[in-house]
């Protein structure tokens, strides 16, 4: 979970006409894919062939799952690309209908490092859109071929990527009556599974810091339900102040130097937030109902969470002070994990209604609620960096686990991501520097 530790070289570019004819509107609800090839990269030496291939099929992959974009089949290619330097015959890429080409090259440099540059061609406009060149270390590649993904979802689409990001969430495995629970990290297309923890005791909800180096979460560890951190980096693990109660529900503020979450006491649950550099802490809410599951807003003035003290379970906004507390869910049903979007122009939610759990999505004076799945046990949303695409948990029916699915804001695009068994309360981090 280090830093990458990469070297993002100047781009580079011809001396050809630029083009803004190539790109995705990602606010339709009807997005045809955008077709676009995929060699693999040109590997100098024969060691870095493998290389060259595997980022060539990572970019793909990537591409594709976000609904945007149709990657076009390697055997239907005409042009065989044998050096990135010289100007591909577009012609031979619009013969197989592809809008946009990517081509790169992948070389391991005397000092060992790998050096991998890559172009974005747009085919009918014969014009390079981006280009650039990546120095890291070799068993980076994989990191550096999510980078080349957000490059080219950010050229063409005008919003920024997501593909160089993790996932935190809980691994599990077992019986109903002894579930086993494993705090767990994974790349955000499911590759590089690392568990955290051993299964000896209960884990739940865990988030990821601004820097995505630390997790807040909750732990039965010692059997007393409490918010813990966890350092990436160290492996360190450290409760969250001494409070007699259960702690619960975390989440760090934008600036990563606060924690909002919930502390329960005879059988009443409210909102405190702990200052992280002076382990003092605040409460915010004296309601008499069940207050939990704050989540910040991007500018870090304002908190939503859910509370039940109107009767029935639903979403909440209060300023980050505990001032102005209101109700912002007036729909049918019930409304719970609200989550406040990076962009902060929307709160995703979990919402019951006549016995099914749907993610929806509203603006933050409760307007504009717009549901996004059906899928009958879907709860637990989590933004992806951009805030284009959410993350939750679906149930399987009879209960016989869950697994984590994403959806695009506009309810489309539904796939389930790879984790190794079942898996829940997924958490996104920031893009991975």
């Amino acid at each position: 979970m280090r830093r990458i530790g990469l070297i993002l070289a100047a781009a580079m570019a011809f001396a050809v006409p630029a083009s803004a004819a190539l790109k995705v509107d990602v606010n339709q609800a009807n997005i045809q894919p955008l077709p676009i090839a995929i060699p693999d990269f040109v590997a100098a030496n024969p060691a870095d062939t493998a290389v060259g291939e595997n980022i060539a099929k990572v970019v793909s992959a990537d591409l594709d799952r976000s609904g945007l974009f149709k990657p076009l089949d390697p055997k239907s290619f005409v042009e065989k690309i044998a050096n990135i330097d010289s100007i591909p015959n577009f012609g031979s890429w619009r013969v197989i209908t592809a809008q946009g080409l990517v081509t790169g090259q992948a070389v391991t440099q005397p000092d060992g490092r790998l050096r991998v540059d890559f172009r974005l061609w747009d085919v009918y406009g014969e014009s390079q859109m981006t280009g650039k060149q990546y120095f890291t270390q070799p068993n980076n590649w994989r990191y550096v071929a999510h980078m080349i993904s957000d490059a080219i979802y950010e050229r063409i689409t005008g919003e920024k990527g997501y593909f160089n990001t993790r996932i935190v969430f809980i691994s599990e495995s077992g019986p109903a009556l002894a579930r086993k629970k494993l705090l767990a990290v994974i790349d955000q297309d499911g590759a590089n599974p690392l568990f955290l923890t051993t299964g000896s005791y209960i884990v739940l909800t865990p988030r990821f810091n601004p820097t995505a180096q630390m997790i807040a979460y909750m732990s039965y560890i010692g059997g007393k339900p409490r918010v813990y951190l966890f350092d990436l980096e160290s492996g360190r693990q450290e409760k969250l102040g001494d409070f007699p109660n259960m702690t619960f529900s975390p989440r760090f503020s934008p600036d990563g130097n606060k924690v909002a979450m919930s502390l329960e006491k005879g059988g009443n649950s409210d909102v405190y937030v702990m200052d992280l550099r002076t382990r003092t802490s605040q409460r915010l809410t004296f309601d008499p109902g069940i207050d939990t599951a704050p989540s910040f807003s991007p500018d870090g003035r304002q908190i939503t969470f859910e509370s039940d003290r109107g009767g029935t379970q639903q979403v909440y906004i209060m300023n980050a002070d505990g001032s102005n507390q209101h109700r912002i869910s007036f729909g049918d049903g019930r409304y719970g994990t609200p989550v406040w979007s990076p962009r902060g122009d929307l709160i995703a939610f979990t919402k019951q209604h006549s016995g099914t759990f749907s993610i929806g999505v509203m603006h933050a004076d409760g307007s504009g609620e717009r549901i996004l799945t059906n899928g009958w046990a879907d709860e637990g949303p989590t933004w992806a960096p951009n805030g284009r695409v959410l993350m939750f948990t679906r149930g399987v029916r009879g209960g016989r686990g869950s697994h984590i699915w994403s959806v695009d804001i506009t309810g489309r695009n539904e796939r389930r991501v790879a984790t190794p068994g079942d898996a829940s309360d997924p958490a996104w981090s920031p893009l991975i520097q």
